[in-house]
């Protein structure tokens, strides 16, 4: 496809408060006034989703559950905040859970398991150096935070993902703004047998005016590297992998505030795979060309999108971004293209209770599927439907300011 095809862009309309942003987004932001302010904050997101997944790519499925979290909650200091606790995920009906949720847990994480529950200990520190500069240790701010667009990371994973810990470093100034974090997934000691494993994260965006201008111009770059294997690695098959994930592009955010209509945003660019070491993947390299566009009107936000995709294949993104087959091993799509549209829906039901509804169709386009195993062979364009439910309740109960003499 060329590059002028990528620009084709489609108008939608939405809430300015956007599902993604007020169901799993948290602020990270830390107010003078909570200085030696003790607190116990719970967190806790419902979730119904049903994917109606048709073609040959991957498989529809259900997810009932929820996750929590229950945590204290410390300002030692006016720069400084600490959280300890418990992070809880459920899948009712569910009896057994992998160590991790990320969609590829197979060949790195060997067989580590939990029994009746997903549970995990949650500690956070985070110091703020200066008015732009956050350091985050711990537990990071992760999943929809890190602002990446579905072709990179799966909106699903904020529902089903671990919570991602290791360092996080954010900066925010007047012109431009950067999340760089590494989560660590999966620690070795001597004797284990499964993989080291760890992505390496960058989320940016160049600000070439105030975000609250009539028209707020602004370039996009993000990038994902996972690593697998490390020197005291016992795998000698596939013992390091190294795949990457990039996106840049040009955006241009139209804040009409006018009645309901709030907010026109359309963006377009590039995206890139590579897999620089091992031969966990059937495909080396890749790109792809993405444009959106989404527009704020009252509770609502349609979207929609347009993708067309030479040998990418997406890490973490929704699957329907990539040329991967997730039903037959090795299975790979010449060239396919996907259109999708959606409708979101958000309602904050009071400070720290928000519901939210999410609606998204898949168009995938006719294409030619290879499978070293069977041949070649042409796949008929298919519609895919999902559909979410979600809760959020996010309540805080201040139990004492702590006087250090």
């Amino acid at each position: 496809m060329c590059f002028a095809a990528a620009g084709f862009l489609v108008a939608v309309f939405s809430l300015q408060a956007q599902t993604g942003e007020a169901l799993y987004r948290s602020d990270y932001r830390i107010a003078p006034e909570q200085e030696r302010q003790l607190s116990i904050e719970m967190d806790n997101l419902n979730f119904f989703r049903n994917n109606e997944y048709a073609g040959r790519m991957i498989k529809g499925y259900t997810l009932p559950g929820f996750w929590a979290q229950a945590k204290a909650v410390y300002h030692p200091l006016r720069t400084v905040r600490l959280e300890a606790g418990f992070h809880a995920f459920v899948y009712h009906g569910a009896y057994k859970y992998p160590a991790t949720a990320y969609q590829d847990i197979a060949r790195w994480k060997g067989n580590q398991y939990q029994t009746g529950i997903r549970l995990l200990p949650w500690f956070r520190t985070q110091a703020m150096l200066s008015e732009q500069v956050t350091v985050v240790l711990g537990n990071i701010y992760g999943a929809a935070n890190h602002r990446l667009p579905e072709l990179l990371y799966n909106p699903e994973l904020n529902l089903t993902a671990d919570p991602e810990t290791g360092l996080q470093l954010l900066l925010d100034t007047r012109s431009f703004e950067a999340d760089v974090w590494v989560n660590w997934q999966s620690f070795i000691f001597q004797t284990d047998t499964h993989q080291e494993a760890f992505t390496f994260g960058l989320s940016s965006r160049i600000k070439f005016n105030r975000p609250e201008a009539r028209f707020h111009l602004y370039a996009p770059f993000q990038a994902l590297i996972q690593h697998r294997g490390g020197e005291i690695d016992t795998i000698t098959v596939r013992s390091v992998q190294t795949l990457t994930n990039a996106a840049v592009g040009i955006g241009l955010q139209w804040n009409v505030n006018r009645g309901i209509f709030k907010r026109l945003n359309v963006e377009t660019g590039i995206a890139s795979y590579i897999q620089q070491a091992g031969d966990l993947l059937p495909l080396d390299k890749g790109q792809g060309w993405y444009a959106f566009a989404i527009a704020d009107l009252y509770d609502f936000r349609l979207k929609a999108s347009h993708f067309r995709n030479s040998d990418f294949i997406t890490l973490y993104g929704l699957p329907f971004y990539g040329a991967l087959s997730y039903q037959e091993e090795n299975a790979t799509y010449r060239n396919p293209a996907l259109l999708t549209f959606g409708l979101e829906y958000f309602r904050s039901l009071g400070k720290g209770y928000a519901l939210g509804v999410d609606a998204n169709l898949y168009y995938t386009q006719p294409s030619v599927m290879h499978n070293p195993a069977t041949g070649t062979r042409s796949e008929k364009a298919a519609v895919s439907l999902s559909t979410s439910l979600v809760l959020r309740i996010n309540p805080a109960f201040l139990l004492k300011r702590i006087n250090v003499k």
